[in-house]
């Protein structure tokens, strides 16, 4: 995926507010089953093809997760907030909150990820991080080879966090290096 479709009115997150909290929701339309993309963004051996890092989790409510970001530093954590297979998965990650969403509509599957932030600054940062991830979860999903979401990023991450930040999401947070 390009800079241009990634900021397409059909792929682009929009900043919204959840519960008087900031939050990014992204929303997609995939030509796959339900099941399939359930696979994808709710195991371990999904995840790992679209999302940074290596993450485990306890598959229920209060189950545990960890995420793997760096091999220099310790693991990050998380819990399980919401879990039913194969519409809702929700999670903390760090002190954000990830919501996955998806529902039938015929032989395809409407996705949508809902990123409650810790912090108002952080929208455009992970704005563009999510973009980039969403990109790898579309290529695997249609079975095009992927890169490591931290690799597939490098050249598209900047260019979508300037447009996110130019678009009026807020910027000040601290950006990865």
């Amino acid at each position: 995926m390009n800079l241009t479709e990634h900021l397409s009115d059909a792929n682009r997150g929009t900043y919204l507010e959840v519960k008087g909290r900031p939050a990014l929701r992204f929303r997609r339309n995939y030509p796959h089953p339900v099941e399939r993309v359930w696979a994808a963004v709710s195991t371990p051996a999904g995840l790992k093809n679209w999302f940074p890092g290596q993450v485990t989790l306890e598959p229920w409510v209060d189950g545990a997760m960890t995420f793997d970001m760096d091999p220099n530093a310790p693991a990050g954590t998380g819990k399980v907030l919401t879990w039913q297979p194969p519409t809702r998965f929700s999670f903390t990650w760090h002190d954000d909150e990830v919501h996955l969403t998806l529902e039938a509509d015929g032989s395809n599957c409407v996705f949508t990820l809902t990123n409650v932030l810790s912090e108002k600054d952080g929208a455009a940062r992970n704005g563009a991080g999510w973009s980039v991830c969403l990109g790898e979860l579309t290529r695997h999903l249609d079975g095009v080879p992927g890169t490591d979401p931290n690799e597939a990023g490098t050249d598209l991450w900047q260019p979508l966090f300037e447009a996110y930040a130019a678009a009026g999401l807020p910027s000040g947070a601290t950006l990865p290096s």
